[in-house]
């Protein structure tokens, strides 16, 4: 696929993201564009142009159901126990039946008796664009309240302090594309999610300090995507198990693996 061909994709599933109802809905107008075929003969192009729009344009489809089912061998379009931070299991259901997260109402996770292991490499590296793209899509939030906000007679993005902590933001979610493009094995995917939700985390922190008190409105759209990152964080480990488990095989094998040829 050369880069006109990316481009039209991009605009593409953009379009289907924010005219789609999420979740049913927007399954239906990616499978109407091809995602089933794009996951089978080019997932290195479509999962991180799709992930990374869900998290830009804040919707939700149970696309990672079909990343881990493809990664496993097995047909996509059904669902499958998934694990979650804390040792809890759960599942993204398809047809609306779960009962909203108290923590993110759009998203319909709901808990499930342990399942078998599935590989999740390919799992945790679209949770890490998806992260990517909410921390985006916060960032361009906050960096739109400083330039059009004033105090003391002058734009907030003057503020030294607040220029530093979007500073921060910027190179955090850097770092974290980084990763998750270097990213090519289990030990990669685990420390690319890891890193992409911390990046989140650091973005969501940073962006709520720069906006203030209107960022804990419903009104404004910034509470959304932390609530969003605070749950993709935990699924298939949150950043402080990957972590964990990434310094404990550490530990276990004594030696650090090359993850990237400069």
């Amino acid at each position: 696929m050369d880069t006109a061909e990316r481009e039209l994709l991009e605009e593409a599933l953009r379009k289907a993201m924010t005219m789609s109802e999420p979740g049913a809905g927007l399954d239906s107008a990616l499978a109407d564009l091809g995602w089933p075929q794009m996951l089978a003969e080019e997932p290195d192009t479509a999962v991180p142009l799709v992930f990374r729009l869900l998290g830009e344009t804040g919707t939700q489809a149970a696309v990672l159901n079909d990343v881990v089912l493809h990664a496993a061998g097995r047909p996509v379009g059904g669902t499958l126990p998934l694990p979650y931070a804390g040792g809890v299991w759960v599942e993204w259901a398809r047809d609306g039946s779960a009962t909203p997260s108290a923590l993110d109402p759009g998203l319909p996770l709901r808990r499930v008796d342990p399942g078998e292991a599935v590989p999740l490499a390919a799992g945790r590296r679209a949770l890490g664009w998806w992260l990517l793209g909410t921390g985006r899509a916060m960032l361009a939030l906050a960096r739109e309240h400083v330039l059009d906000r004033r105090q003391f007679g002058r734009p907030l993005a003057s503020f030294q302090a607040l220029r530093h902590r979007l500073a921060e933001t910027y190179v955090a979610l850097e770092g974290a594309e980084a990763a998750l493009a270097a990213a090519a094995d289990d030990t990669g995917s685990l420390l690319a999610k890891a890193v992409a939700g911390r990046a989140a985390l650091t973005t969501a922190r940073h962006c709520q300090q720069a906006l203030g008190g209107i960022g804990f409105t419903a009104e404004h759209a910034l509470h959304r995507h932390v609530r969003r990152a605070l749950v993709l964080d935990g699924l298939l480990g949150s950043t402080r198990e990957l972590t964990r488990e990434a310094g404990a095989s550490l530990l276990r094998e004594r030696r650090t693996r090359r993850l990237v040829d400069l």
